[in-house]
């Protein structure tokens, strides 16, 4: 009985049913008109959306269990051993930086704005760091790791990556004013989005939103983002407000003639949960090793991923350059093919009135 009731608080825990239930045996519904009620009435939308997406890709017969089945691995793996962790992280920047802060915001709609500006900018750094450091780049691997793209793909990190990204993100929003109770609230909104972004074909083809491609982040930005293709790697490091990606340079659309390749460049087997969760972190020790003098060993260790001590590099930036000039060269080639045809077809309508 034991094992049964801890299995049925495991699946309330994981869909954010507790406090709904919770209500109802009450018979109060007072909490909504709160900030965390209305949180904690929202919270089961993700879980709930995501077996939504399982039950239409059943129903077109596109389910696939090794799609969901390592996500779920890593989320149960995580509930047991990083429980805490994040949250002790964000109290611990909150208590430490909020006396350095340069000004304080309020609980208003504008300080929201600027507090989402802010957080977004927080968000890139750590992203982007994530990629361009290998130390970090082997907490964040086990989220790109999946071949597919579902909402259950939010769920897959190394326990360790959220601790890292809450300690930059809250220490930047904190000294920026941003508040800790304006903080939380973005949070909530970041999260609730971030999961949204990870939306799959079954749910949402093509994953375009029309004109708020220009705005905001979308999925199908995202899906640009978990790309192994040279073109898309390292790009859209942004959560929902697309500024800085812009403003960095580091914005890519998704190219209907370069289909997405999910997944990491180092050969792996995405059903191993070793590999997964400790694949990166086992590669760059066997680099650190081996890796003459000690110079080159902390360059292993902060240097991007594909960084060799033989010059041999083989890094996102390298390879992404190549394939934006192999784009621009492509499509210079095809320009002047064009302005061929068209001169052919000039000449030859220029031939025809003559003739007349």
């Amino acid at each position: 009985m034991d094992i049964l009731q801890f299995l049925y608080n495991e699946v309330i825990s994981f869909f954010g049913f507790g406090p709904l239930i919770e209500m109802y045996q009450k018979d109060d519904y007072s909490s909504l008109r709160t900030v965390n009620g209305v949180f904690n009435a929202i919270g089961p939308v993700m879980p709930v959306l995501i077996f939504i997406e399982i039950g239409r890709a059943l129903f077109y017969r596109k389910f696939k269990v090794e799609d969901y089945k390592m996500p779920f691995f890593i989320f149960i793996a995580n509930r047991f051993i990083s429980r805490f962790i994040s949250i002790a992280a964000v109290g611990f920047c909150i208590g430490f930086f909020e006396k350095y802060r340069i000004f304080e915001t309020k609980l208003t709609w504008y300080w929201f704005i600027y507090g989402y500006i802010i957080w977004e900018f927080a968000h890139f750094v750590y992203h982007y760091f994530g990629h361009k450091v290998m130390l970090f780049w082997c907490l964040h691997s086990t989220h790109h790791a999946p071949q597919t793209m579902n909402l259950s793909v939010s769920y897959a990190h190394f326990f360790l990556e959220a601790p890292y990204a809450d300690v930059i993100r809250t220490t930047i929003c904190i000294l920026m004013g941003v508040n800790p109770p304006l903080l939380f609230i973005i949070m909530f909104v970041d999260g609730f989005y971030g999961a949204f972004i990870h939306i799959g074909e079954n749910m949402l083809k093509n994953g375009r939103l029309g004109f708020m491609e220009k705005i905001i982040l979308t999925p199908s930005h995202h899906r640009v983002h978990h790309a192994r293709n040279p073109l898309y790697m390292d790009t859209n490091f942004c959560n929902l407000l697309n500024i800085w990606d812009r403003l960095f340079k580091t914005h890519q659309l998704e190219k209907r003639d370069v289909p997405v390749q999910y997944g990491i460049t180092r050969p792996m087997n995405p059903n191993n949960f070793l590999d997964v969760y400790f694949g990166e972190i086992s590669c760059l020790w066997k680099d650190v090793v081996k890796a003459p003098g000690l110079k080159n060993k902390l360059k292993y260790i902060f240097m991007p991923p594909g960084w060799s001590h033989t010059g041999d590099h083989k890094t996102a930036y390298m390879l992404r350059q190549e394939a934006l000039a192999e784009e621009k060269q492509q499509n210079g080639s095809n320009n002047k093919s064009k302005y061929q045809e068209e001169k052919v077809a000039a000449n030859a309508l220029n031939d025809a009135a003559a003739v007349r």
